[in-house]
């Protein structure tokens, strides 16, 4: 029976581990507006990392299976998550691509689809996700993913609640589909 409890608990490590490496860091700036931070740790190197985020290949890895990017700034990043689907279809999402260095960090404008309340479609013009990635050695990287310029208002505490969640989800697949 002890044997029985045990490899159950070992079992569940696995699971435990993936379920730590993603965290809500978020917080409140100086100026009493809300940075939503997730933040994860993926066994990767920083450059093979990279690749995830600014390559049509690496996209569809883990953030969504159809995916298209022309890297610049002033390009974009494309996604639909259903399959059956093309860029451009009903459902795309669509996210500029502000500014970049190479390697480190990448700035994307979050434009709000008509799922959002006009409200805050109206008001999105300075929502954006700060990605940064940072080398912790031994194959690792840390994603860091901020995202600034959010609204006020219950259509916008609405919206960031959406992010909160849909934003970890997301990074959740980011640390799966790179362990593999």
């Amino acid at each position: 029976m002890q044997s029985v409890r045990l490899a159950a608990v070992v079992g569940l490590f696995p699971a435990l581990a993936l379920a730590q490496e993603v965290r809500n860091t978020s917080y409140l700036a100086s100026t009493g507006e809300k940075v939503l931070r997730i933040e994860c740790t993926i066994h990767m190197e920083k450059t093979a990392a990279w690749k995830l985020f600014t390559t049509e290949e690496g996209l569809r890895k883990w953030m969504a299976p159809v995916a298209a990017i022309d890297f610049r700034v002033g390009g974009r990043i494309l996604t639909n998550y259903e399959r059956t689907k093309s860029v451009g279809d009903r459902g795309t999402i669509s996210l500029p691509i502000i500014n970049y260095l190479d390697g480190e960090m990448l700035t994307l404008k979050v434009k709000l689809n008509r799922q959002f309340p006009p409200k805050v479609r109206r008001e999105d013009g300075n929502l954006q996700e700060i990605i940064q990635l940072e080398d912790l050695g031994d194959g690792r990287t840390h994603i860091r993913s901020s995202m600034v310029g959010w609204g006020v208002g219950p259509e916008w505490d609405k919206t960031y609640a959406f992010f909160a969640k849909g934003n970890a989800w997301t990074y959740r697949q980011l640390v799966a589909n790179s362990q593999r």
